[in-house]
């Protein structure tokens, strides 16, 4: 089992491969076993570098993910983003599969956008980030992941890399197709106001520190303001504005949570060169202050 390097801030936060970039930047573990050689470490507040696949096929219990609690049971999949936030419980009886990989594995150069990868299971923030495996698709699930444990063992086969990442791709197409995200519908790449909705995702993950307007969304989109919120209202149900001011309140609270940037620090991070502006925005969005935020979670 490769070990994970870890950096000391407020939380732990961990690495695969950080100063190793010619090795495979792919791993899968059984739960069971990575749980019990992690104790002490897992069920406490941390982050990664890397996105993390967490398929729970036996036990129950709960699962932490960017300050909200969900269930863990049988069949469900946990699909952790880079700099989320998250921890398991206390109990370590779980069984199944922890698959972690670094973008670089899925994509081959930077104009390679994987749109699964980035933009629909993965960095949907306004989303659970659970899904439910329904009994009918959990053999062709469990036929993968054997696959993908089969090849990991056999490093010196031909097109060893590129099998295993056309595998995890296929594992992520079928959640996408057969995976039932929990409370909230499924998002189709075929429809055109989810693909205007996907985009706005893309662009928003890439700029929100810098970019906070409607209007200056729309222009990366090559759209007018208005049809970019008619899209946006018509699968998220929230307006472009509430999304751009939910993503960065999300970040905003990981670094009060794992940060030891004040919180002047923390404003211009996320483009805001006012201190006072920053903490009336936080404050107007929850309700709480930053530091009184920070206190209550420190």
């Amino acid at each position: 089992m490769a070990k994970l390097t870890k950096t000391k801030t407020k939380i732990e936060q961990y690495h695969l491969h950080k100063d190793q970039p010619e090795k495979l930047q792919f791993e899968i573990y059984s739960l069971n076993d990575y749980l019990t050689k992690n104790i002490g470490h897992t069920e406490k507040p941390h982050i990664h570098s890397f996105y993390q696949i967490i398929w729970f096929t036996k036990g129950k219990g709960k699962h932490f993910v960017d300050f909200n609690e969900f269930e863990a049971s049988d069949n469900k999949i946990f699909f952790i983003s880079k700099n989320q936030i998250h921890y398991f419980d206390n109990y370590s009886s779980y069984e199944g599969v922890i698959i972690h990989f670094n973008e670089s594995f899925l994509i081959d150069n930077e104009n390679d956008i994987d749109i699964f990868l980035k933009y629909n299971i993965f960095n949907d923030f306004e989303r659970e980030p659970v899904f439910t495996i329904p009994s009918v698709a959990i053999e062709n699930f469990t036929l993968l992941v054997s696959n993908l444990k089969n090849e990991i063992l056999t490093p010196g086969s031909f097109a060893h890399k590129d099998f295993l990442k056309h595998l995890l791709k296929l594992f992520l197409i079928s959640i996408q197709r057969l995976g039932k995200r929990d409370n909230c519908k499924n998002t189709s790449i075929n429809n055109q106001n989810n693909i205007t909705l996907l985009k706005f995702k893309q662009a928003l993950e890439i700029n929100f520190k810098k970019v906070h307007t409607v209007k200056e969304y729309a222009n990366i989109l090559n759209i007018s303001s208005k049809t970019l919120t008619n899209h946006t209202a018509k699968i998220a149900l929230k307006t472009p504005l509430e999304l751009i001011n939910d993503r960065i309140i999300l970040e905003a609270k990981r670094l009060l949570s794992h940060s030891s940037l004040n919180i002047n620090e923390i404003g211009f991070q996320l483009g805001y060169e006012d201190p006072s502006y920053f903490v009336k925005f936080f404050k107007r969005q929850t309700k709480k202050s930053p530091s009184d935020f920070r206190k209550a979670i420190s």
